[in-house]
């Protein structure tokens, strides 16, 4: 049997494990000998730190989460050494016991080999700061995504001696070759994984590297052509799949396209993204969610949406931007925001919101709502409904839009001569450019209310203007009879509502919502107090007493129990309640708000989750848990 351990370079070792592991000697402190790993596999490495001159690995940076790479973390966290993962994956690591005691087994229709994660939970240490440089245990590498193989796969470069070596995971197996296919199908009978791979290779083809290590196979000394050629049979793979050719280098080289001289549409990215570009060079960017995407895979889960920056070397190359100012959403789904920290972390870049989605931008789960992102998104700047700002030469006027979702707006301004409005995911423009055909995108759960777009028609008419630009639907040119056709619909719209629900009895709204609770989801330490808001509004045209009763889990209280509350016709009126939290510690304890108005009984018509947290020091909680010794 040959030895696990060779040297490839000077401090550069790999061992063959479950993958290749390969660790980096750093040149230590205080005289200690010490080094980190990329990848882990089984934790063979820790049997051989003598053989590597090395007194312990101090860090392991992950290129991606499956059980070949990681089944040993267990050994390196009991060893101490922190572990750094990719971001998209870090819940199949931190969460990964979770992860099992959720995961859809029936009906099973994600592909991803996402049940190729490790079997239990380990500590994480840390995010690897995709696109820049990071030290981990004095050594520097530079992250750099590299989806495909998985959706979060990363790869690292090493700068060492003049030389450039990256560390690509699974990625590439040799050239020309992937260690597996299986791995890239991500949903039926797509091709999001294999084209990721083809922009990935295409990506790291054009840095300057000298030598690939992969996960499993041999270095490649001549790693631009091993990528290209990856590239170039991966996509004939996928073209072999599809009714039509591909031109995936185009995709990734040529994403913009010019709607004016100076605003472009990203038509490689879901939903589409917009660039305004200055005079001066810098750029705002309306929307910025899944940019250069080949598609969504199965699930919704974490790891399987996959945010980059893949675009913009092109915006600057092609485009001639400087810098990406600022970023603006029209509403806060997740295929409109999901860049939107990525492209502030890495790039600078502000992000400037109406006041109507702040709140939900910077808080996801305070109310209940779909397709929220999964991290907070810092506001920079709160933008006024109804109110111009000044950017550059552009003057930019931000508009309430509600109807596809109660949280959107519309930014009007003037560009090369004409009136644009961006409107988000509005209506669904179904046909080619100029046809006479929409279909009003409104979902009840975004809390569409029967009026919303006749408000908008009317901004339409109001505004008038020339371009209308969507978020998955090719730009409209604007003219009376298309403003006529949104009034109609708009129109129309009431009149199914009103012949469907019974409203000249009871005005129960769109989505027959009468209560909400805020926060819809929190974390509250066993035995403290919280406060839940509860926003009522009257069906009746006449006030009406409400009567609210918190229903709660057993063991915990709510103050007071009962609470009546005078609600003015047709009004909402907003009743804090109180609940003090008991534990044992457990995830999304359940609670419901009993509602009646007037004569109409609702019962537990609005529910909240919460996670109970034990925030005692460690060992008081295990001194309780285990009781007194017998």
């Amino acid at each position: 049997m040959s030895k696990p351990v060779s040297q490839l370079a000077d401090k550069i070792f790999r061992i063959a494990d479950t993958c290749h592991v390969y660790v980096i000697a750093s040149d230590g402190e205080g005289g200690e000998r010490t080094g980190i790993a990329v990848d882990f596999g089984s934790g063979l490495v820790l049997d051989h730190l003598d053989e590597l001159g090395l007194d312990r690995l101090t860090d392991v940076v992950m290129t991606h989460h499956h059980r070949d790479q990681a089944q040993g973390l267990a050994r390196a966290a009991a060893a101490g050494i922190r572990i750094h993962v990719p971001p998209i994956e870090q819940d199949l690591f931190a969460e990964a016991s979770e992860f099992w005691r959720t995961r859809p087994i029936y009906n099973d229709y994600v592909l991803r080999q996402d049940k190729f994660t490790i079997l239990d939970s380990v500590p994480v240490h840390g995010l690897v700061p995709e696109y820049r440089r990071a030290t981990f245990g004095g050594v520097e590498l530079e992250v750099v995504p590299t989806p495909g193989h998985t959706t979060g796969s990363v790869s690292y470069l090493l700068r060492r001696g003049g030389r450039t070596v990256a560390f690509t995971g699974d990625l590439i197996h040799s050239p020309g070759k992937v260690w597996s296919l299986a791995s890239t199908q991500w949903s039926y009978t797509e091709n999001e994984g294999p084209a990721m791979i083809v922009l990935s290779a295409l990506q790291l083809a054009e840095r300057d590297l000298d030598q690939l290590l992969p996960s499993h196979g041999e270095p490649m000394d001549d790693p631009r052509a091993a990528l290209e050629l990856l590239a170039e049979r991966l996509e004939a793979y996928v073209d072999a799949r599809r009714p039509h050719p591909w031109d995936l280098r185009r995709h990734l080289h040529e994403p913009y396209g010019h709607l004016t001289e100076h605003l472009l549409n990203n038509r490689s990215s879901h939903s589409l993204s917009y660039v305004l570009v200055s005079r001066t060079g810098a750029a705002m960017v309306f929307d910025y969610g899944y940019d250069v995407t080949t598609g969504l895979p199965g699930g919704t889960d974490r790891a399987s949406r996959r945010p980059w920056l893949a675009s913009l070397p092109a915006l600057r190359r092609n485009h001639g931007v400087r810098d990406i100012e600022a970023v603006l959403p029209t509403h806060y789904h997740d295929d409109h925001v999901a860049g939107m920290n990525l492209l502030r972390d890495v790039e600078g870049t502000e992000v400037w919101a109406p006041e109507n989605m702040a709140d939900i931008l910077e808080n996801p789960l305070v109310a209940d709502l779909p397709c929220t992102w999964w991290d907070p998104i810092p506001v920079d700047r709160r933008l006024a409904l109804g109110r111009s700002f000044q950017w550059h030469e552009y003057e930019i006027t931000v508009h309430e839009l509600p109807g596809h979702t109660l949280y959107a707006a519309a930014y009007e301004f003037e560009v090369d001569g004409l009136t644009v409005l961006v409107t988000g995911d509005q209506q669904d423009g179904m046909g080619q450019l100029g046809e006479r055909r929409e279909i009003l995108n409104y979902q009840y759960r975004n809390r569409f209310r029967i009026g919303d777009y006749q408000h908008s028609a009317a901004l339409y008419r109001r505004v008038r203007p020339d371009l209308m630009i969507s978020g998955h639907w090719q730009a409209r040119w604007v003219d009376d009879d298309y403003l006529e056709l949104l009034e109609r619909s708009a129109d129309e719209l009431v009149h199914h509502h009103e012949q469907l629900l019974p409203l000249d009895e009871l005005d129960l709204g769109a989505d027959g919502v009468l209560a909400r609770i805020e926060p819809y989801f929190s974390t509250v330490p066993a035995g403290r107090r919280t406060i839940f808001r509860v926003t009522l509004r009257n069906p009746y045209p006449d006030p009406q007493l409400a009567r609210l009763e918190l229903v709660t889990p057993v063991g915990w209280r709510a103050e007071p129990a009962v609470t009546e509350v005078s609600l003015d016709g047709s009004a909402e009126h907003v009743v804090e309640m109180e609940a003090v939290v008991q534990g044992p510690a457990q995830r999304r304890n359940r609670l419901a708000v009993d509602v009646q108005i007037g004569t109409l009984r609702l019962g537990q018509h609005a529910e909240a989750l919460v996670d109970v947290i034990d925030d005692r020091p460690a060992d008081v909680a295990d001194a309780e848990t285990s009781g007194p010794a017998g």
